[in-house]
């Protein structure tokens, strides 16, 4: 199972990525971070622009909500996604769920 963090910012989790796939995907569980396997190549941040995006449309949310927090260089990177501060106690249920959802 993965650890998600929640912040004050937003929920923080750990993600494991695998360039150059055939396919735009999550593909399981990787030790305690999401598998995602992406199209991109890991080269001149394509891969890290493409995870961004791709989590983003996943949990609904801006791109700018979705932030590499750690690990631009490397495969393993912790992801921190920001929820609308209006309505922090719903926007965080929201995401939380949302998250949760991609994992199983």
């Amino acid at each position: 199972m993965i650890n998600l963090k929640e912040t004050r910012e937003g929920i923080a989790f750990s993600v494991f990525i695998q360039p150059r796939s055939s396919k735009n995907m999550i593909s399981g569980i990787y030790g305690d971070s999401l598998k995602i396997k992406l199209t991109a190549p890991p080269v001149e941040g394509a891969a890290n622009k493409m995870c961004v995006s791709f989590l983003a449309k996943r949990l609904g949310v801006p791109k700018s909500a979705v932030e590499i927090i750690s690990g631009l260089s490397s495969r393993k990177k912790r992801i921190l996604v920001r929820y609308d501060s209006d309505s922090a106690e719903t926007g965080k249920d929201r995401l939380k769920k949302s998250v949760e959802a991609m994992v199983s």
